[in-house]
């Protein structure tokens, strides 16, 4: 029979030389493992038992209508990679995967001359390879070699064609069905059409998962397809990675302009500048770096975003002002999301804003994240995104939700509403039972991290939010509205700096608003008239809903001990649920179950109920965080107006009024106990009115008015120095030396009121300035805002 010429023009990549006939050296070539699993033989496989075998004791054979196109010795072929091609297509009907195994060249040319086509599974791993024995592998591959002995042989003639060498037919192991068929290796290839398809659909946003359903819709079944979800994956990360070598150095030339006309711009780039491909790039302008410092101590750090048609992870550092509005800290591209790649970043932008780690970092629950905070930021304290969690929660429980309508806001009931861990723990074992959940995985993980992302466990620590029990329901939105999936590299600067651009206008209003409109007061309290004048709109009316909120609760003392007393905070109506504030008489200092202030930076309506009863009427400075004022962006440091000569009077009052009724109620205990204890007590109590008389009547000579220090005592004790330096140098009486020590502590007390006066009119000085310059730098805003609307 002559020798049948089939020409097969598929294009499966690698292309033959044609070369003569001579002595020829062998050259193996790559042998590449194939990822595929065994299933039982097909209907249209007969397998025949045999006596040895290197894997099994059956040999299967492909039967019926396969045998149609089976290759045999002396078939010839127009080209290397015709033959290639057929014994692909023979292995896809017949249910196996195939490789290149060795090949050989001559000696002429180098040209090659002979080629062996396998089965995947042909030969076996070499477990003792030079590259794996000395280190230890954490992943190790699935064994897909077992030795078949499947092949096909071709050699090149002297004509150019290429004829059927040798040619084994059975296999060692069962065959795959069609319909697992595209999972093997060397069938899965992605047609032109399907790649057209990928493309426009990866152009709109879309991932490789929702492409997928795309494509399995569009052809009908995912067998006809041709490739799986990992293919497509691949694809379009080449995809990224070819249309990124192209606009790449738009972003390197943007950097470089705005380090060019600022230099205190920030760019650093990982890998080698120079080169088209590149890891990571990270930026932050001079306004991104100034925000730090005034509210760096809670940081978001957000890789939700997709901003751009390759998909790259755009990853802002956010954070919270004075105005409750987000702040930028710096942004980053991020080629991969590796645990080296966040290492980088996050040393990186340490690096930018200061080398001063925040206190407590908002990131996506993602355990890599989490190592890499570890690594960099390893004293602050790290919170996955609770709304993070919540949305992969419906992915991972869909059939949960679906089946139990209730069972999400009950979820969302026991992470929010627990007062104390206690609560919090017993509330989840009770919600796990009531769904049958206990085995679930997904859960019991959470469960693992619940003290990085369960409110109760965050309370201790500042993250800027204004309520522990609602917290923040997605992470720092900064670029949203802006920058979506669609937006390119080209256009996503211009739409970066329009959202810097209204985040700075926001601000800038926010400011006006503070400084140019007065709250309504609802209480003649001096603490809600002194908020007023510190916080900004937005914070004061958050402490005023708490301050009114003190209307509704009792404060009542249940523990006294030393200088330390703990109250019981109730509500009316509510006696079942209370709060205990510990509050420290001398050092004006208080702390509430609820941990409100160390988690938002607020008093609580728990901690200033009991201000009320004890007559504490203004806040301490202590309990006024800066970052919270309009003075917040200031760089003098102002105390707030709490240094004013009014204020400190209420303020030393309180604290002189609370230390005698303290002292005086222990008194009154230990005195009444016995009659002998009681005359004892009321003789002191006569004898130290009498005292306090005294003293009232001499330091009553002492006023303030207008600022100047006038009085008697002031007169008498400078006469009195006049006196004493024109007389001679004699002993002192114990009455004179009494006197003396009144006149120069009457002395001391009117230089330190002078002192005061003099400090209290100079940062009032200072505030007028810092006024006048963010009144000046509002106009100017002002001014460029109706420029630009007039253009």
């Amino acid at each position: 029979m002559d020798p049948e010429v089939l020409e097969f023009d598929i294009g499966l990549g690698g292309g033959g030389s044609s070369g003569r006939d001579g002595d020829d050296d062998p050259n193996i070539g790559l042998d590449v493992d194939d990822d595929m699993v065994d299933s039982p033989a097909p209907s249209s496989v007969i397998a025949y038992n045999i006596n040895g075998g290197g894997f099994g004791s059956e040999i299967y054979l492909p039967e019926g209508d396969l045998l149609d196109l089976e290759p045999y010795e002396g078939m010839e072929f127009e080209s290397e990679e015709a033959a290639k091609s057929f014994y692909n297509s023979y292995a896809r009907r017949v249910g196996f995967s195939t490789r290149v195994s060795s090949s050989r060249r001559s000696r002429r040319d180098g040209a090659i001359i002979q080629r062996q086509f396998v089965c995947a599974k042909e030969g076996f791993r070499n477990l003792n390879e030079k590259r794996t024995k000395d280190r230890e592998i954490k992943r190790p591959r699935i064994i897909t070699r077992v030795g078949c002995k499947a092949s096909l042989s071709v050699k090149m003639q002297d004509s150019g064609k290429w004829v059927v060498s040798g040619f084994v037919r059975e296999h060692n192991h069962a065959l795959v069905p069609p319909d697992q068929v595209h999972c093997l290796r060397s069938h899965r290839q992605i047609s032109g059409p399907a790649k057209t398809l990928i493309d426009t659909l990866q152009s709109a946003g879309m991932g490789p998962r929702r492409i997928m359903s795309a494509l399995i819709k569009e052809y009908g079944g995912i067998s006809k397809v041709g490739f799986t979800e990992v293919d497509c994956r691949n694809y379009m990360r080449n995809n990224r990675q070819r249309s990124l070598e192209g606009d790449i150095q738009l972003l390197l030339d943007y950097l470089r302009q705005m380090q060019a006309e600022n230099a205190n711009f920030f760019y650093a780039v990982q890998g080698d500048e120079d080169q088209s491909l590149m890891s990571n790039v990270f930026w932050a302008d001079p306004k991104s770096r100034m925000n730090y410092t005034y509210f760096g101590d809670t940081v978001t750090f957000d890789t939700t975003y997709r901003s751009n048609r390759y998909r790259l992870p755009f990853a802002p550092f956010t954070g919270v002002n004075h105005h409750g509005q987000s702040v930028l800290f710096g942004c980053a591209f991020l080629i991969n999301e590796s645990e080296a790649s966040f290492v980088w970043l996050f040393k990186t932008w340490l690096t930018a804003v200061s080398g001063h780690p925040p206190v407590s970092i908002t990131t996506d629950y993602d355990t890599v994240i989490r190592s890499a905070v570890m690594q960099v930021f390893p004293e602050t304290r790290h919170r996955f995104c609770k709304w993070h969690i919540f949305k992969k929660c419906q992915e991972k429980l869909s059939h949960v939700f679906l089946k139990h309508p209730t069972f999400e806001a009950d979820f969302h009931k026991c992470v929010n509403l627990p007062e104390s861990v206690e609560e919090f723990e017993s509330c989840w074992l009770s919600l796990l039972d009531r769904y049958e959940l206990r085995d679930h995985e997904w859960l019991q993980m959470l469960y693992n991290d619940r003290r990085q992302w369960v409110p109760v466990y965050l309370r201790d620590t500042f993250f800027a939010e204004m309520s522990i029990t609602q917290g923040s329901d997605s992470m720092n939105s900064y670029f949203d509205g802006f920058v979506n999936a669609s937006t390119n590299l080209n256009q996503f600067f211009k739409l970066y700096e329009k959202a810097l651009e209204s985040r700075h206008e926001k601000e800038v209003k926010a400011d006006y608003d503070t400084m140019n409109t007065s709250p309504a007061l609802k209480t003649p309290s001096p603490m809600e008239k002194q908020a007023s004048e510190l916080y900004t709109r937005k914070l004061f009316a958050r402490f005023q809903e708490e301050l009114v909120g003190t209307l509704t609760f009792m404060a009542s003392k249940s523990d006294d001990y030393a200088d330390l007393i703990t109250y019981q905070v109730t509500k009316f109506g509510e006696d079942h649920k209370a709060y205990y504030v510990k509050f420290n008489v001398l050092e004006m200092k208080a702390t509430c179950s609820c941990q409100m202030f160390e988690f938002s930076g607020l008093l609580c309506r728990h901690v200033l109920a009991v201000f009320r009863v004890t007559n504490v009427l203004t806040l301490p400075s202590h309990y006024i965080l800066k970052r919270w004022t309009r003075n917040a962006r200031s760089s003098v440091i102002l105390e707030y107006r709490a240094s004013d000569v009014y204020t400190n009077y209420l303020e030393s009052h309180t604290v002189r009024y609370n230390t005698l009724r303290h002292e005086a109620f222990k008194f009154v205990d230990e005195g009444s106990k016995s009659f002998d204890t009681y005359n004892v007590a009321v003789g002191a109590l006569q004898e130290a009115a009498k005292r306090v008389a005294l003293a009232t009547k001499n330091d009553g000579r002492t006023m303030m008015v207008n600022g100047c220090i006038r009085g008697d005592s002031v007169r008498n004790a400078s006469r009195a120095n006049t006196i004493n330096h024109k007389m001679p140098s004699q002993p002192l009486s114990e009455d004179d030396m009494d006197k003396k020590i009144r006149e120069l502590t009457n002395e001391l007390e009117y230089a330190s009121r002078k002192c005061e006066v003099y400090r209290v009119n100079l940062l009032s000085v200072l505030k007028d300035i810092e006024d006048h310059k963010l009144q000046l730098s509002i106009k100017v805003q002002n001014i460029k805002i109706s420029m630009k609307n007039g253009l």
